[in-house]
């Protein structure tokens, strides 16, 4: 175990983590892609994750350049914004008295989302000292950090109290971890009846095995994309049972050829996504489980 101070609190042992989450944490650590920066300048709320809806196509037909690229900002963000309500749609019903919890956090946004929709207490863990720190000062910032706090530590070993939580997610997190360990983590955190959402890309097993677009996804981000019954047996075997799966491949497709033509926050992945998405071999989902 080892000491790190957490985000606008005391200092708090952290779990030791394994080369390969080191490598997860250091990637992580000096990230500054404009794709999560700028889009989360527009209003304080930093995603890591990406968007689902239809898109405004009307951005691209913006004759000024400048205006054109601040536009399409905009636009992404709206639809990544569009996601985070999505999955905090089916977390209720929650009221000020609840506390949520945000596995892989990020910079925070989604916790904020939670807590604005709901009153929450939300407790945002990242591996990530740097995004610990950051998303603290967000919420300092909007004078919530007494509802809305968070911890650098390791998602699958939090530290946190045994069912104390009423909700908990994974928005694009949970292909860093493994699958039983996580979730076993989710069941020890939730109370009896309590909701888990995860939203995530997943390799379709129909197709076979991991698509080479799949292959270079994971290359990409340093991550390891689940097959989709990987999810529901690891939910099985930890307590957590199914509610409601939704298909979310065809909504998230517009935000990537959006993506693809804002030449000022490509990162070279938006094609290999679009070609996964369109071959089958790749699915992203949202799947809402209760904590039995």
């Amino acid at each position: 175990m080892t000491t790190t101070p957490d985000a606008g609190t005391r200092n708090v042992p952290v779990p030791t983590q394994s080369t390969y989450q080191n490598r997860v944490a250091d990637y992580w650590n000096a990230e500054e892609n404009p794709v999560n920066l700028e889009l989360g300048r527009i209003d304080d709320l930093y995603h890591h994750h990406y968007g689902i809806g239809e898109a405004d196509w009307s951005v691209l037909d913006e004759p000024d350049a400048g205006v054109r690229r601040d536009r399409i900002t905009a636009e992404l963000h709206r639809l990544e914004h569009a996601q985070a309500e999505l999955l905090a749609g089916h977390l209720g019903p929650l009221g000020p008295a609840d506390r949520v919890f945000d596995a892989g956090c990020g910079r925070g946004g989604g916790s904020v989302v939670a807590h604005l929709r709901y009153g929450c207490h939300a407790d945002g863990v990242t591996i990530s000292a740097k995004q610990a720190e950051f998303a603290g000062e967000q919420a300092r910032k909007r004078d919530i950090d007494a509802k809305v706090r968070y911890h650098h530590r390791n998602m699958l070993d939090t530290g946190l109290p045994s069912g104390a939580y009423t909700a908990s997610w994974n928005n694009e997190s949970s292909m860093y971890v493994e699958l039983d360990l996580l979730f076993a983590e989710h069941a020890r955190l939730l109370r009896r009846g309590g909701r888990y959402v995860v939203i995530t890309g997943c390799y379709n097993d129909t197709y076979g095995q991991a698509s080479r677009e799949v292959s270079l996804i994971n290359a990409h981000y340093i991550c390891d994309i689940h097959p989709r019954s990987a999810y529901f047996r690891a939910m099985a075997r930890n307590r957590l049972v199914p509610v409601h799966v939704e298909d979310l491949t065809a909504a998230a497709v517009p935000y990537w050829e959006l993506r693809k033509e804002a030449q000022h926050l490509v990162t070279g992945i938006e094609e290999t996504f679009l070609t996964a998405y369109r071959n089958g071999s790749f699915q992203y989902l949202l799947i809402a489980a209760d904590r039995v």
